[in-house]
C-alpha cells in the first residue's frame, strides 16, 4: 500500500480554483509534517506548502504565498491543498511527500530530501 497517494489535477484555466488531495496511510495526519512540492518540466522540485502534523508552524512558497491555503479532514486521514488564482507558472507535477522528522515542518522545509514516502504525484496544468 502507498503511505501517499495525490489526486485532484486537472485542467484548468488561469484564474481558476483547484483542490489536490493527499491521502494518507500507513500513519495518522498529526503523526508527521507533510510537504507539497510540484515539479514542471525540466525544472528542479519546488516546495509549495509544509504542514505540520500538529498544530506548529506552517510554511508557504512565495512563489503561491496567498493564494494556497489548507485543510484537513482526520476521518478521512487526508490533506487537501487550495490553490485559488491559478496562474500558468503553477503548471507542474503535484506531489506530497511525508517529512523524516516527525510533526514539526523541517528545516529548511523546502529541502526535498527531508522528506520521503512520495506519492506518484498528480498533474496540474493552467493554460487557456
Amino acid at each position: 500500500q502507498v503511505p501517499l497517494v495525490e489526486s485532484g489535477g486537472g485542467l484548468v484555466q488561469p484564474g481558476e480554483t483547484l483542490t489536490l488531495s493527499c491521502s494518507v496511510s500507513e500513519f495518522s495526519l498529526d503523526s508527521y509534517a507533510i510537504g507539497w512540492f510540484r515539479q514542471a518540466p525540466g525544472k528542479e522540485r519546488e516546495g509549495v506548502l509544509c504542514i505540520p502534523g500538529n498544530a506548529g508552524k506552517s510554511y508557504y512558497g512565495d512563489s503561491v504565498k496567498g493564494r494556497v491555503t489548507f485543510s484537513r479532514d482526520y476521518a478521512k486521514n487526508t490533506l487537501y491543498l487550495h490553490m485559488n488564482r491559478l496562474e500558468p507558472e503553477d503548471t507542474g507535477v503535484y506531489y506530497c511527500g511525508r517529512s523524516s522528522f516527525g510533526t514539526g515542518c523541517p528545516a529548511p522545509w523546502a529541502n526535498q530530501r527531508w522528506y520521503q514516502d512520495w506519492g506518484q504525484g498528480t498533474q496540474v496544468t493552467v493554460s487557456d
